[in-house]
């Protein structure tokens, strides 16, 4: 059930009435007429702008057709009053039946209640993590992760068809310095004197050695070692650098690529159980190497046929000329066409495609899959590419597809308000892992949710265990737990009373008079609306600020009054009063458990 659409569906059939009797012409457009909360909620339940929108092709004056289109309404059951305010807009108050459909619904539908079909089954392809597997998961690749993962879960609530993917950067310059990272780790378990991690002067001389005098050692973190510890324990010292059989001499192209291989593998596994203690399992993981390998020759031989890439020289960058700048000719992506600043480049000077070339291919591969839909999370450094990202795909689904990228801003992890230091190359981060098992894998997930992501965030170690109305995540767990220690209590209070769902689907709902337990029951009514909204919006946080709404409107409800204790609910010498307090209680444990499930977040039934 769905209040504000059931409304609408009111609001549509007045509408059609209006145009059978000859007061309204046929062919009115009713898709921008909303019936949403009023901003001053002493005006009403309920207000629409019907009559603004649809004054001027009706040829009348907007309080005209607004006195019309009120004096109608009334005529349904679930509209008590309609008055007219303002210019023309209509403020309408709710039958109190319509209310206690509502708490009903809740109770018969359970968590099922605001499901959605506004997503009629269309399918939405969100990308999110797709950190490169050099290393652990830190906190910043957290937010990207829960962001994207409630989005899909807000998504499938909103009755869409999602594909959770993970882009496996798995070539590049960076998998190479894994390589060599995880080989250095590997001599390292052979000799440790001679292959100390900390011996600068024998790393130089190793990659002199072996070919690579202009790399560095990139990775250093002790997470490498059981990689290489798996590697020695597969190879034995057949890698080892001399010897009958060394790699010494032996071209890096030859000896390489397999370690690499094995090493990307390993962390992607690690990279999975980090996201496996996250609570997120994606449904695809897309290696690069082999999108270059099968879509890029093909996907730019189809922008070839279609006129869309060119030999050329771009322009220095903002109108100057770096040192490392040069006029060289280069295969180009016409960019422009299709709504970026400059055309892009799709090919280095050594003749291997630029990274834009491979995920230009990656973004067609789900457009064949039949995703032209396409939701990115990338973190806000990324913000420059979102452009060129977007017109790509615009030119390689010819329209068909649309790219919306969610940039998240970095989390700046705190702990009594002191900064703790991150350095993923260094390896003296602190880890996703390190972070759920300080503070648990529902506090990360929820807590990451109480912005919007394109604002910075705060995390802090000590603020987030913290039980006060301050913290949004506690305060939402402390009314559902409450909400089950009413029933713990009820049954101690009064043992006989029938607590059954059946016997709360018949309790009398007319005794729930109070102004707080109205409170409570509108903003219930809300949940399906919320959902939708935030769906077309694509913005999960505004899940986390509804049910702080709820839960405090849920503990002002349990404070009203003298005593400050689920003894309030339960009147012990009228049980019919208890069993429509006790309806109403369970409904909002009911839609606080429903909205915490789009997080993946566990409701409590009891805080220690």
């Amino acid at each position: 059930m769905n209040l504000f659409r059931d409304v609408k569906a009111d609001l549509d059939r007045t509408v059609e009435t209006l145009i059978a009797e000859g007061v309204l012409p046929e062919g009115l457009d009713l898709s921008r007429v909303t019936v949403e909360p009023p901003r001053d909620p002493s005006h009403g339940d309920m207000a629409t702008n019907a009559a603004m929108l649809l004054s001027k092709p009706a040829g009348m004056k907007p309080r005209d057709l607004a006195e019309k289109l009120a004096a109608a309404l009334v005529g349904h059951d679930r509209i008590a009053t309609a008055e007219v305010a303002g210019p023309g807009f209509i403020n309408l108050r709710l039958a109190e039946t319509a209310w206690h459909d509502v708490l009903r619904s809740i109770l018969d539908l359970g968590t099922a209640y605001g499901d959605s079909d506004i997503g009629a089954r269309r399918k939405v392809n969100v990308e999110y993590v797709s950190a490169n597997p050099t290393g652990p998961l830190h906190i910043g690749h957290a937010r990207g992760a829960v962001v994207g993962d409630a989005l899909s879960g807000l998504l499938l609530k909103a009755g869409y068809d999602v594909c959770k993917e993970y882009w496996v950067n798995d070539a590049g310059s960076q998998i190479d310095s894994l390589g060599w990272a995880v080989y250095w780790r590997y001599l390292e378990i052979l000799d440790p004197k001679k292959f100390a991690i900390t011996d600068e002067a024998a790393i130089k001389s190793f990659m002199a050695a072996m070919g690579a005098p202009d790399r560095e050692l990139e990775y250093r973190g002790e997470y490498l070692i059981p990689v290489a510890q798996a590697l020695f324990e597969e190879k034995g010292d057949a890698l080892a650098v001399k010897g009958a059989d060394g790699l010494e001499g032996k071209p890096v192209d030859e000896w390489l690529p397999p370690i690499r291989l094995f090493a990307v593998e390993k962390m992607l596994d690690l990279i999975k159980e980090d996201l496996k203690v996250l609570g997120i399992d994606q449904d695809v993981f897309t290696s690069e190497r082999w999108i270059i390998e099968t879509h890029v020759d093909r996907i730019v031989a189809w922008l070839k046929d279609r006129d869309l890439i060119y030999r050329g020289i771009l322009e220095p960058p903002k109108g100057q000329k770096p040192d490392d700048w040069e006029p060289r000719e280069q295969t180009l992506f016409r960019a422009t066409q299709f709504g970026d600043d400059v055309d892009r480049p799709l090919q280095k000077s050594d003749g291997s495609w630029t990274y834009f070339a491979s995920d230009i291919a990656y973004h067609w591969n789900k457009h064949e899959r039949g995703y032209d839909r396409q939701i990115n999370i990338w973190g806000a450094d990324h913000g420059g590419y979102v452009k060129r990202m977007q017109a790509a795909v615009t030119a390689a689904s010819e329209g068909k597809a649309a790219l919306t990228v969610k940039l998240c801003q970095m989390v700046r992890l705190m702990d009594k308000g002191e900064p703790m230091k991150m350095s993923k190359r260094a390896g003296n981060f602190v880890t996703l892992r390190d972070l759920v098992d300080a503070v648990g894998k529902d506090v990360v997930r929820f807590y990451l949710l109480t912005r919007k992501p394109d604002a910075p965030l705060d995390f802090d170690l000590t603020a987030v265990k913290e039980q006060s109305r301050d913290n949004m995540v506690f305060y939402v767990h402390y009314a559902h737990a409450r909400g089950h220690s009413v029933f713990r209590m009820a049954g101690e209070q009064v043992p006989d009373l029938d607590v059954s769902d059946a016997a709360l689907a018949g309790a009398d709902l007319t005794l729930l008079s109070e102004e707080s337990e109205q409170a409570v029951l509108r903003l219930l009514s809300e949940w399906p609306r919320v959902i939708e909204a935030a769906a077309e919006a694509e913005e999960p946080h505004r899940i986390a600020y509804y049910l702080y709404d709820l839960a405090s409107a849920f503990h002002g409800w349990w404070s009203k009054g003298k005593e400050d204790t689920a003894l309030r609910f339960i009147q012990a010498d009228d049980p019919a009063v208890t069993l429509a307090r006790l309806a109403l209680v369970k409904a909002v444990r009911i839609v606080i458990a429903s909205g915490l499930a789009v997080f993946g977040v566990e409701p409590v039934e009891e805080l220690t």
